[in-house]
């Protein structure tokens, strides 16, 4: 199964009960946005609530840590999915917002159905896709059991012993100006992981919202990563969330997922280690 759907193939196979569709929008107007216009079907994911479990001490795995196993199973379980179901998740941010990160937790627990939007909601909605304002729940709750993350994550330390190793690729998909720290929106220090290189999520996608062909982005990425190991290159982002995009695009490339650096520049940021600021 290819790992985003378009809005036409979604179209075809939406209305059976087998498919199960999630809005993952993130932001302080989520919810609210959510409640005013989502895809039919789709049922509301909160990233902070159902992705994350935040503490209080943000040193400790940053804004959105992931959830233990035993608690993403209650999850899975109350949001009716099953081993079988065909997942479809969506945001308004082309998949960037929370779909992408929701997509690698199910991956990464071995779940074999899951896809994301293409273009997201707006692609969506102008596509003509079937819209209503009725909070949707799950019509089926049940059991997810899960034994281990079956894909790669590193920690803030073994992402400082890969600074000295010059055969290992640091990615912050971050945009420009917050990398460079020319401003920092959201955590406490501007800046980025020194040795760290700036792709910015954006660049996977084209000018209509859209991810890149395939064979573009495994070009792009080849050019970069060059002959380096995907146990050699770890990428990151503000918390996490966003960074989920890249792994996502190397996936549609066929190349192997990278190392994500689940606790990002929130997590690093708060730990006293070395930050670059680029004058």
């Amino acid at each position: 199964m290819t790992p985003i759907i378009s809005v036409e193939g979604l179209l075809l196979i939406y209305k059976d009960p087998n498919v199960l569709i999630f809005d993952v929008s993130n932001g302080p107007f989520a919810k609210n946005n959510y409640l005013k216009n989502h895809l039919n079907k789709a049922i509301f994911v909160d990233v902070n609530i159902d992705l994350a479990t935040i503490n209080i001490d943000l040193a400790k795995g940053g804004r959105h840590p992931l959830p233990s196993l035993e608690e993403f199973s209650i999850t899975l379980g109350n949001l009716g999915i099953s081993k079988d179901s065909h997942v479809v998740l969506y945001d308004d941010k082309n998949g960037a917002n929370a779909a992408a990160r929701f997509w690698w937790m199910l991956k990464s627990v071995g779940h074999k159905k899951v896809q994301v939007l293409d273009g997201g909601f707006q692609m969506a909605k102008n596509t003509g896709f079937p819209i209503n304002s009725i909070e949707e729940f799950p019509k089926v709750k049940g059991k997810y059991k899960l034994s281990n993350w079956l894909l790669s994550l590193v920690s803030t330390d073994e992402v400082e012993k890969n600074l000295k190793n010059h055969n290992s690729l640091i990615i912050d998909v971050r945009e420009e100006g917050r990398y460079k720290g020319e401003f920092e929106p959201i955590d406490l220090v501007s800046g980025h992981i020194p040795g760290a290189i700036n792709i910015p999520f954006s660049t996977n996608l084209n000018k209509e919202g859209l991810f890149l062909e395939a064979k573009e982005l495994k070009k792009n990425y080849l050019k970069i990563i060059k002959n380096r190991e995907s146990s050699k290159i770890i990428v990151h982002c503000g918390s996490g969330v966003t960074a989920c995009h890249t792994l996502l695009a190397f996936e549609i490339a066929g190349l192997d997922i990278p190392n994500l650096y689940i606790g990002s520049w929130s997590e690093w940021s708060r730990n006293e280690k070395e930050t670059v600021v680029e004058k």
